[in-house]
């Protein structure tokens, strides 16, 4: 059955003009007057996949017209005089999912209404609701990255629909029919991942009574989604590589290289980059990994899909509860709207269900958000504002969070350095204590001297000059020492210009 459109006639030669178009391409179209009562019976003969206004815009029924289809999840498409001084601006104040400026092209409004008709119907299936373009870039990569077998990696923060967009590459893609298994790295220990993932063979350690296969297996043919892999420990990464490169693994206790056709994507709420920057994470996995790239943004930078998030999820929370419920609002959405969801998407998803269910009167009012929201606040145990504007604070934020990151950085290497106690000391000095160069070569030992103030790179260049004078130079032992990739040191050779 071809796709079925609604025209109005508020500009009778413009309605004529777009309907001889979408004919011509095989649209099932209908042309009607714009009153909600004649609208109300073209609906209630056959609801349309995409509505067409075509003048009037400023109109109450207009308004009247594309709070009916926002309802019914029906796209929209306006025709804007061309003398509109802010055509953009009035297309997203109506919520217009897109706009044609006047005099319209009949083939351009037919092919509008094709890429507005797809879109939707790929929203549907997958599940990833927004018309901001953030959203419509990740609709269209996934549109393209489906067909193939190339690795994905997905980054984005958490609670913005990574497993989402996982699933809709699978569920678009020919292995649909096969498996889509999902694994959480960072859910399990490295001893038990590694069996998760690989399975083991009977015996292979204490209480592996009989051989399990892993997730690798279960997935073959089909697709596995390894979320958080930049939790994984450097000796799983190790074998995540080998089987990137050949698609072959070993079972836990296993002697026998098991070939397995899958097809991988990973996902990351943490820079890859930086990790690998940090020595965190193998620079050569993530190339591997990096094949193709999907950026999901927060919702802080979408906040003009909000809106629609809100109210389909009252929409369905409402029928899950079985609840009569009217809706939201302007207050309410308006607060929602400039609100920061660190928790992003599943943030708002989750309250808009305890909304739901807890407001009185089937409508969520300002009264029934909850006060740190209310209050624009991030809903975080703590919140950084400065001077009397909002950038002051995100500014104060960003200062304290760089802090943060690089106390971390510090912290993170003196584990590494107590890991080998035998071979480096870190040894802390007041501020007011003189410090001696480092020159002779200890017998047993290599010193690093700390001293307040220093920076992450002086202390890195530091340990990695120390570790070098007691392995005499010996690069392969002195990555060993410092627990990194021989790669990773050469790299940091060369940026501390000690080559």
């Amino acid at each position: 059955m071809a796709d079925h459109v609604l025209v109005t006639m508020d500009d009778l030669e413009q309605a004529v003009r777009a309907n001889g178009g979408l004919e011509a391409a095989g649209f099932d179209t209908v042309l009607t007057l714009s009153s909600l009562d004649d609208v109300r019976a073209a609906l209630g003969r056959r609801e349309p996949d995409c509505l067409v206004i075509t003048g009037g815009l400023h109109e109450p029924a207009a308004a009247h017209l594309l709070g009916l289809a926002r309802d019914r999840s029906i796209s929209t498409l306006g025709f804007v005089e061309a003398t509109e001084p802010d055509p953009k601006g009035l297309a997203r104040r109506l919520g217009l999912t897109a706009h044609l400026e006047k005099p319209v092209d009949p083939a351009e409004v037919a092919a509008t209404v094709r890429r507005l008709i797809d879109r939707r119907t790929l929203q549907q299936r997958t599940g990833i609701l927004g018309e901001s373009p953030p959203i419509q870039e990740v609709l269209v990569k996934i549109e393209q990255i489906a067909p193939v077998s190339s690795t994905v990696l997905v980054e984005g923060e958490s609670g913005t629909g990574k497993e989402l967009v996982a699933r809709a590459i699978h569920d678009l893609s020919p292995r649909r029919a096969k498996p889509f298994i999902a694994v959480n790295c960072a859910a399990l220990p490295e001893t038990l991942l590694e069996s998760e993932l690989f399975g083991h063979e009977k015996g292979a350690f204490t209480g592996a009574a009989e051989r399990r296969l892993g997730r690798f297996e279960l997935a073959e043919g089909g697709t596995i989604f390894l979320d958080e892999v930049g939790e994984t420990a450097p000796a799983t990464q190790v074998k995540l590589l080998r089987v990137l490169e050949d698609r072959t693994f070993f079972r836990v206790g296993g002697t026998q290289p098991i070939k397995v056709d899958v097809r991988v994507i990973t996902a990351t709420n943490k820079s890859l980059k930086e990790q690998v920057a940090l020595g965190r994470f193998r620079d050569d996995l993530f190339y591997r990994l990096n094949v193709l790239y999907i950026y999901l943004p927060p919702l802080r930078e979408r906040k003009t899909d909000i809106p629609l998030l809100v109210r389909r999820f009252i929409a369905e929370f409402a029928a899950a509860h079985d609840r009569v419920f009217h809706g939201i609002t302007p207050q309410a959405l308006q607060i929602l709207v400039d609100a920061d969801w660190p928790g992003n998407v599943r943030q708002l998803r989750n309250l808009v269900e305890s909304m739901v269910v807890l407001a009185p009167e089937g409508e969520i009012r300002a009264s029934d958000i909850p006060r740190d929201i209310r209050e624009r606040g991030r809903g975080l145990p703590m919140r950084v504002v400065g001077g009397t504007r909002d950038v002051a604070g995100q500014e104060l934020e960003f200062i304290f969070r760089s802090l943060v990151e690089l106390k971390l950085q510090v912290e993170d290497l003196r584990r590494r350095l107590d890991e080998q106690p035998q071979r480096v000391e870190v040894i802390e000095v007041g501020a007011g204590t003189p410090v001696a160069p480092i020159e002779a070569e200890p017998a047993h030992r290599a010193e690093v001297i700390y001293r307040s103030g220093m920076t992450m790179a002086d202390v890195e260049r530091a340990a990695i000059q120390a570790t070098l004078r007691e392995t005499k130079g010996n690069r392969r032992k002195a990555a060993e020492v410092l627990g990194i990739g021989e790669r990773t040191l050469y790299r940091k050779l060369k940026e501390y210009a000690l080559v």
